[in-house]
């Protein structure tokens, strides 16, 4: 297992939000949250918190809305003792996720903290990646079809992300953001300022964060694109993409949801 490196500046926390209601995997999501769907045999989510105690996290705070007490009932079976703490977004159906995340605002504000999307499929490498390169920075896939509906990131030639978001031309685009990122207590600060002043103060309910992210680096907040090559990423937010993440893992080793050794609260 590899230590988080930032633990030496203190509290450094995992946030998923795992909110939505999925209606483009329906009729799977029908009666079970996305974030709990199966992928190669194990949960999205328990392969995601797996996945970070393995580097190193060990505090957790989970975004939830639709099918939420099958959120906390699977997380509490499967790590008897995690330290975890379950903010509810009950507007989930008339909101996104720059709202799911400011709810989160009293629980990561001024703390360190990885953001992850509850959908994201990953190769542990990508978290070893941003937690190598540390905060300030953000997962982005190079490699492969990019759409014009996919989130992208353009950056200079230092990797300093300019912008962010469906909007930015593809030709122009690093690649995709995969909806994985490392912020440090300052960026925690500020991120979560513009979302107040975007959610609360402007009324933007139903925006991605994204959109707060470009307004923290038009004000100054540098953060990097981190290039995760080859390296597998997804976002499972169709059946189609349910199918090919599938597909992957079926040519990779079983996922070892075994955490024995790892430390959790008592």
């Amino acid at each position: 297992m590899r230590v988080c490196p930032l633990h030496t500046a203190g509290s450094v926390k995992a946030v998923i939000l795992a909110a939505g209601c999925a209606t483009r995997l329906r009729p799977y999501s029908d009666d079970t949250p996305k974030t709990l769907l199966q992928v190669g045999g194990v949960p999205i989510l328990r392969r995601t918190i797996t996945s970070l105690l393995r580097a190193g996290f060990d505090q957790f705070v989970i975004g939830t809305g639709y099918l939420e007490h099958m959120v906390r009932e699977a997380v509490a079976s499967w790590f008897p003792g995690l330290d975890v703490t379950f903010v509810s977004n009950p507007d989930f159906r008339t909101t996104n996720n720059a709202f799911s995340l400011l709810l989160t605002r009293e629980h990561v504000e001024n703390d360190a903290f990885i953001l992850l999307d509850g959908d994201v499929v990953f190769e542990m490498g990508v978290i070893e990646e941003l937690v190598e390169r540390g905060p300030d920075c953000l997962a982005v896939r190079s490699v492969g079809d990019i759409g014009l509906e996919e989130v992208k990131v353009t950056a200079d030639n230092e990797d300093r992300v300019l912008a962010i978001g469906k909007h930015v031309p593809v030709r122009s685009a690093m690649g995709e953001s995969v909806g994985i990122e490392l912020f440090s207590a300052g960026s925690s600060k500020k991120l979560f300022a513009a979302l107040h002043a975007r959610v609360r103060e402007q009324g933007l309910i139903n925006e991605y964060y994204e959109a707060s992210f470009q307004q923290i680096l038009d004000e100054g907040t540098t953060l990097y694109g981190v290039d995760i090559g080859s390296m597998y990423a997804a976002e499972i937010d169709t059946i189609d993409d349910l199918k090919a993440a599938n597909a992957w893992l079926t040519q990779r080793p079983a996922f070892d949801v075994n955490v024995s050794g790892l430390r959790l609260a008592v």
